[in-house]
Formats: C-alpha cells, sequence, structure tokens
C-alpha cells in the first residue's frame, strides 16, 4: 500500500518559515530536486518524520531564479543547492558553502536550462 504523500505548493518568501517549522517538528529533510517546466522551474524539497513524507513545491519563473539557502537549517542542503545552481542557473542566496558554479564541471552551463531555452 502505498501512503498519502503532502504536497504544499508554497512562495519563494515563505521558504525559510515553513523549513524551520518542519526542523523544530522533528522532520529530517530527504532531498531537494528542480524540473523545468514551460517558462518556470519547479523545486521540490522533501521532508520525512516517523516515514510520512511531507513536499514543499516552489515555482520559480524563468526571469527570476532566485530562492533563499535553507543550508542554515539543514546543512547538507548545500549539496542540493549547489547542484541547483550548477545544473539549471538559480541563484541561491546564502548557501553554508558555495561552489561559486563549479559543483559540477559540464560542457554546457547550466545544462537543464541553457540560454535557448530561456529564450
Amino acid at each position: 500500500m502505498i501512503e498519502e504523500q503532502k504536497m504544499i505548493t508554497i512562495n519563494a518568501d515563505e521558504l525559510i518559515s515553513q523549513t524551520e517549522k518542519m526542523k523544530n517538528c522533528g522532520h529530517r529533510m530527504v532531498q531537494i530536486c528542480c524540473a523545468k517546466i514551460g517558462e518556470t522551474i519547479e523545486v521540490n524539497y522533501s521532508f520525512d518524520k516517523d516515514y510520512s513524507f511531507t513536499n514543499f513545491k516552489v515555482i520559480l519563473p524563468l526571469n527570476n531564479l532566485t530562492i533563499d539557502s535553507v543550508s542554515g537549517i539543514y546543512m547538507q542542503a548545500l549539496l542540493y543547492e549547489n547542484e541547483m545552481h550548477d545544473l539549471f542557473g538559480i541563484n541561491v542566496k546564502n548557501m553554508a558553502i558555495d561552489y561559486k558554479g563549479t559543483f559540477y564541471r559540464t560542457a554546457v552551463k547550466t545544462p537543464f536550462n541553457t540560454q535557448t531555452d530561456k529564450a
């Protein structure tokens, strides 16, 4: 039997406060992933507590790919956030450790959101 997972859409400016609530309630961060969908990038943050998943969905328009880092709350998020920057071109503000575009070595800058896709 597949358990129901909560999917909650939040605004980018709610991310820090909502993530702090998850941490304070004892949730662990499971993953962060991105997908380019049309003229947006969808960023999903997944949390688990007692085998129950809660997911936050943040939708960023291609003309404003900026989001706050949650690495001050969950340190391991810095790996996902550097990946988001390098592969999708998302500007993640205030990362605990910022590899400044060198986390991945790619032949194409932001391969999952290339300049031709942005036009």
